[in-house]
């Protein structure tokens, strides 16, 4: 019996990392931002405006990672990026937010997102169906939705667990499906919508803006609010990063695949915002009720009530395909911490028979279970943006330090328009850091705590986990 270790395999193609890249992306935002964008700046040339803007910074961060995932085709991504730049700490401080809540509560979230989706399409069915289970003095409330979002969870594992190209085809299938419900949303607008071009020159500051502060409405700071709500939805644009140990050719394909699935992203969202105003004035997109959707209303004007039930269904298979792209490609981190030694070393493994690493995709979907149980996550998402960004600016900044020290090192791609357009995105990404503490201090500074909460563990490991044995080859 061989005792070499089982080690992950190149089998995504650039098909399957377009398409994990896509799929991540294209959640929920793209039907539902809008309208609160539009109350932030009025305007739908502005609103249209930072939707670029919003693709531009991202697809700036997606030429840094290009490089340097080229230069660096590891498994973990961005951890094995900030351990070559900064040091253990730095990435082991990643990793750890990264599982904690920045992955794991998104997961959780997009899980409870599917599940709301999938009642509002089976016409409030799940609603009548309620558990309460005693556990050790308090009780676990249970409901339909929640057993239908630990079953899209671990489903999602399930598939996941099965071969990284297995996963990949899936998440190409999901990604068409995903584009196919943003088109199909734009062509019906534009085909049956009895709209008028005359809508890009209304202004929606004098809607209802139901639940939009007005302290976020005009100016400066409606721009910045607009500003994070494209960000949203254009999160996910680096997800396939920890993939890059198994994309095949990675020196050719990852520079594609970031860049090709970002110039995607951007045209969909820009074509599904034009349908938008073209069918509706922007008062009326103002005026949208904060518990419907602005794509449900766009194809209202001409389906009727049907058009809920079409929303709700292309919402579920969207929050489903970046789901499965989010699992897909961060249980790579915990897999690659546990391989330093900076993580439970169990999760090391691989499986001999799929060369995925299982157990690190269970532990994952066995924390984002408790957080949507719980619904804590909730809370902390809110706090993990300024987590995120800090992250996403230290990792594009690693680009200056390995050409500094790392002159020599094969570089099968460069960043466009460097040092400029990586220097922009690292002070926007500044910027955008002192925005979120000036205007959201507490959410911040509990950002920052979920980061300093690890280094209790950091200091275990590093004193425990270096000479811990390599685990045994078998799962």
């Amino acid at each position: 019996m061989s005792t070499s270790r089982p080690e992950l395999t190149r089998g995504l193609g650039l098909i399957g990392g377009i398409s994990v890249n896509v799929a991540n992306i294209i959640g929920t935002g793209v039907f539902l931002k809008s309208r609160v964008m539009t109350c932030n700046v009025g305007d739908p040339w502005w609103v249209l405006g930072v939707w670029l803007l919003g693709g531009a910074l991202a697809l700036a961060g997606a030429l840094c990672y290009a490089e340097i995932s080229a230069m660096m085709p590891e498994s973990g991504g961005d951890y094995v990026f900030m351990r070559r730049a900064y040091g253990k700490l730095t990435s082991f401080l990643f990793g750890w937010t990264s599982f904690a809540i920045m992955k794991c509560g998104s997961q959780a979230a997009l899980a409870v997102g599917f599940a709301i989706f999938l009642n509002v399409a089976l016409g409030g069915q799940l609603d009548s169906w309620q558990l309460d289970l005693p556990l050790f003095g308090p009780r676990l409330h249970l409901s339909a939705i929640s057993l239908m979002a630990l079953a899209a969870l671990w489903l999602v594992a399930l598939i996941n667990c099965a071969s990284v190209s297995a996963g990949g085809n899936t998440a190409a299938a999901l990604t068409v499906m995903k584009v196919a419900m943003v088109l199909i949303v734009a062509a019906c607008a534009f085909g049956f919508g009895h709209g008028d071009w005359s809508h890009l020159s209304g202004n929606g500051m004098s809607g209802s803006c139901e639940g939009v502060a007005p302290s976020a409405r005009g100016g400066i700071a409606g721009i910045g609010a607009a500003m994070l709500g494209a960000l949203w939805a254009y999160d996910g644009w680096n997800c396939v990063a920890p993939l890059s140990g198994e994309v095949r050719d990675p020196q050719r394909n990852l520079p594609k695949v970031f860049l090709g699935g970002m110039l995607v992203i951007i045209a969909l969202y820009l074509l599904a915002n034009f349908a938008y105003f073209y069918v509706l004035t922007p008062l009326q997109i103002a005026s949208v009720s904060a518990t419907s959707s602005l794509a449900t209303e766009v194809m209202k004007t001409f389906m009727g009530s049907g058009a809920i039930t079409f929303v709700a269904l292309a919402l579920m298979i969207s929050s489903l395909g970046s789901l499965h792209a989010s699992v897909l490609a961060n249980s790579r981190v915990p897999f690659a911490m546990a391989r330093d030694g900076l993580f439970f070393r169990a999760l090391a493994r691989v499986s001999p028979h799929t060369r995925v690493p299982v157990r690190a995709v269970v532990a994952q979907a066995a924390w984002a279970s408790v957080l949507a149980v719980s619904g804590s996550y909730d809370t902390l998402t809110d706090s993990v943006i300024f987590a995120s960004w800090l992250f996403y600016g230290l990792t594009a900044a690693s680009l200056f330090v390995f050409r500094r020290q790392l002159p020599d090192l094969v570089r099968p791609y460069r960043a466009w328009g460097y040092p400029v357009v990586p220097a922009v995105f690292i002070l926007l990404t500044i910027g955008l850091l002192a925005t979120t503490f000036i205007a959201t201090p507490r959410q911040a500074l509990i950002g920052m705590a979920l980061i300093v909460a690890g280094l209790p563990f950091y200091f275990y490991w590093t004193r425990n986990g270096a000479s811990a044995q390599e685990p045994p080859n078998q799962l």
